[in-house]
């Protein structure tokens, strides 16, 4: 059991427990009551906020909406008048750009320009949306006025910018070709910078706007002029220059060009000239006075179409860069076709022109003037690839044109070359025309100077023989073909040449003065050939004429010396009698040796001076002759005079024995010496 002690002291602690429990219960109760007042209040106030929200909400709504529509109805207005105005701005464009269009588009085409797109919007607007206005009528006629001036500057920048380029400035452009230095110094400015610009945006303003393509034929026929004037001016410098100077202009010659501010030389394109063709002529010809003139004058004319040729490829490709700025993509090679055709047209004429004179002058066998052909040709068929690049995108027909006056050229200079070894063949035997002193005949110097002169177009002349030949080979034909049959052409020359010197030959009465005339004939060939390349192309295909032309040569040198036998046959051992020592002579044997020494003496005297008078120009040769005749001679005459020089044959010694063995030969050394 809990002693009674223990127990009223827990009872006492129990009881303040639950009083300390009831203080709190109370409390609680009183903070429950405090905060049930503080919720009802709340409760209340937010009662009153939200009556109030709803009735600001019921008189806020409706005003908003109110304005949203006022708001809605302002926005409607401002779009209706900006309509209105971009509406009646186009009944104003009329009267607006009315004094600009008048005027024109000179010194102001941006602003001419800008006047002519509203003009366009405003044709546009009426259009589509009243068709039936005269506003419309008005902004038409105001735009197709506007394009015609814009036309009309077109061609008036075009007309009074483009000019001719001057000769000078060609000369500059096509000698410049070999050197860059030169090339960068040759501007060629066709159109000044700024009327360019304004030329291109008019250009592109009518093809874009304008839908019109005539300023194209206007571009065309003004720079169409402008090309074919300056190739034309570039010639007619040629023809001043020659006749200023009274010889020849050639500027393919260095240091020699004169008439050029900027004192360069030129050089012929693509080729040095050639004085020869210029002595070929008058050789050929055997003509001298107011021919000399015509000769120089062809040499002027080959120089300059020659020209005329490199300078239409240069005019011409910068024509073509000028067309790309101002001419629209699609419509460039057309242009560019019709611009070049009268230059083209030009050049082609006067090559057909040549080739005419060059048929004209085969039949009267006037070779001189065919050899323009060769020069010409060559630099057409050298220029062709330039040609090609600058007409490639133009009609067939265009393109055609050079291929076809190259091949008339090639026709007529084949046929030039066949006449002329059949010529040579046929050249007439004419005793007054044959040399007296039996040097070499003109026939053989121009038949060797023509083929001299083909050395310098030995591709050109051997395609011309190509040209000519009918086998498929010869469609497509090598260098090496070509040259063989420029080697079987030079021998036939010479071999036809060869035939007509010994028919000429048979025209002298004395046979040794025969074999002298073939025997300077053969070795001016021979030394001609060994002097220039001809003995190389003959070779091509006669690798013996060399050989053959030295036999030709001796032959004719013993021919010669044969004439000396009836000379020495008077004191040759067979016909002399034999005389003993001691024995005197009988009548007939002194008799014999006076005719012996009197039959010497003539034939010496007449055969040197008839022989003095003949010619033969190589000194190598005529010395050789002249020492081997000597030898024979002299050797032959000391024989006979140490046989019979101290016979007592006469009375009168000085009568016979007149000349010792050293005057012998000294007449000998003065045989084919005219000034002797």
């Amino acid at each position: 059991m809990i002693p009674p002690q223990e127990a009223s002291a827990r009872r006492r602690e129990i009881e303040d427990k639950l009083k300390q429990e009831e203080e709190t219960l109370s409390f609680i109760r009183d903070s429950l009551e405090k905060s049930d007042q503080l919720t009802k209040n709340m409760v209340s106030i937010l009662s009153s906020f939200e009556s109030r929200l709803m009735k600001l909400e019921n008189s806020i709504i409706p005003v908003h909406k109110q304005t949203e529509n006022l708001q809605r109805l302002q926005e409607n207005v401002e779009k209706t008048l900006s309509c209105l105005d971009h509406v009646i701005s186009y009944y104003h464009v009329a009267s607006d750009t009315e004094k600009i269009i008048r005027e024109g588009p000179t010194g102001r085409l941006e602003e001419y320009l800008g006047s002519m797109a509203k003009i366009q919007k405003a044709v546009e607007y009426f259009q589509d949306n009243s068709p039936d206005s005269p506003e419309l009528n008005k902004v038409k006629l105001l735009f197709e006025r506007g394009k015609e001036s814009l036309e009309s500057e077109f061609r008036s920048l075009m007309t009074r910018h483009s000019k001719v380029v001057s000769p000078v400035l060609i000369l500059d452009l096509i000698g410049g070709e070999d050197d860059l230095e030169l090339q960068e110094e040759v501007p060629l400015e066709h159109l000044p910078e700024s009327v360019l610009h304004d030329v291109v945006r008019i250009s592109r303003w009518l093809v874009e706007y304008g839908r019109n393509q005539d300023f194209m034929n206007v571009y065309y026929q003004i720079r169409s002029s402008q090309l074919d004037r300056s190739i034309k001016g570039l010639k007619e410098h040629f023809r001043k220059s020659s006749s200023s100077s009274g010889v020849p202009y050639s500027p393919a010659i260095p240091n020699k060009r004169k008439d050029t501010p900027t004192k360069k030389p030129v050089k012929r394109p693509g080729h040095e000239h050639d004085f020869r063709v210029k002595h070929l002529s008058e050789a050929l010809n055997d003509k001298a006075g107011p021919l000399a003139g015509r000769d120089d004058m062809l040499d002027v004319e080959t120089d300059a179409y020659i020209h005329c040729a490199s300078a239409f490829v240069k005019l011409a490709q910068s024509e073509y860069q000028l067309l790309t700025d101002v001419i629209p993509e699609h419509h460039q090679k057309k242009t560019f076709d019709s611009l070049i055709q009268d230059a083209l047209d030009g050049l082609m004429l006067e090559g057909e022109n040549i080739v005419v004179a060059a048929r004209k002058a085969i039949i009267r066998h006037d070779f001189s003037a065919v050899l323009t052909v060769f020069p010409i040709l060559r630099h057409l068929k050298q220029t062709k690839p330039e040609f090609d690049q600058v007409l490639q995108g133009t009609a067939a027909s265009t393109k055609n044109k050079l291929p076809s006056l190259i091949t008339s050229m090639e026709t007529v200079g084949a046929k030039a070359l066949e006449d002329f070894a059949d010529n040579i063949k046929n050249d007439p035997d004419k005793e007054y025309n044959m040399p007296k002193d039996g040097t070499v005949h003109e026939l053989t110097s121009n038949a060797i100077l023509f083929l001299q002169q083909l050395l310098d177009f030995q591709e050109t002349a051997g395609a011309m023989l190509a040209s000519q030949e009918t086998s498929s080979s010869a469609t497509s034909y090598s260098s090496e073909f070509s040259r063989r049959l420029l080697s079987t052409y030079i021998c036939k020359v010479l071999g036809n040449l060869q035939l007509n010197l010994l028919s000429k030959s048979k025209v002298y009465e004395d046979p040794a003065l025969s074999a002298i005339f073939l025997h300077n004939n053969y070795n001016y060939i021979l030394k001609a050939l060994e002097k220039s390349e001809l003995i190389q192309l003959v070779a091509v295909t006669q690798k013996t004429a060399e050989r053959s032309y030295r036999e030709h040569i001796e032959q004719q040198i013993q021919t010669y010396q044969r004439s000396w036998l009836k000379v020495t046959d008077y004191i040759a051992e067979k016909n002399l009698p034999v005389v003993q020592p001691g024995v005197k002579l009988r009548d007939k044997e002194r008799q014999m040796i006076k005719e012996r020494f009197k039959g010497f003496n003539d034939g010496l005297e007449e055969l040197c001076k008839i022989q003095k008078a003949w010619a033969i120009p190589d000194t190598e040769q005529r010395d050789k002759i002249r020492q081997a005749q000597k030898s024979i001679v002299k050797e032959t005459y000391g024989a006979f005079l140490n046989r019979y020089g101290s016979v007592p044959f006469t009375k009168n010694p000085e009568k016979y024995i007149k000349y010792r063995v050293e005057q012998v030969g000294d007449m000998i050394d003065r045989l084919f010496d005219t000034s002797a």
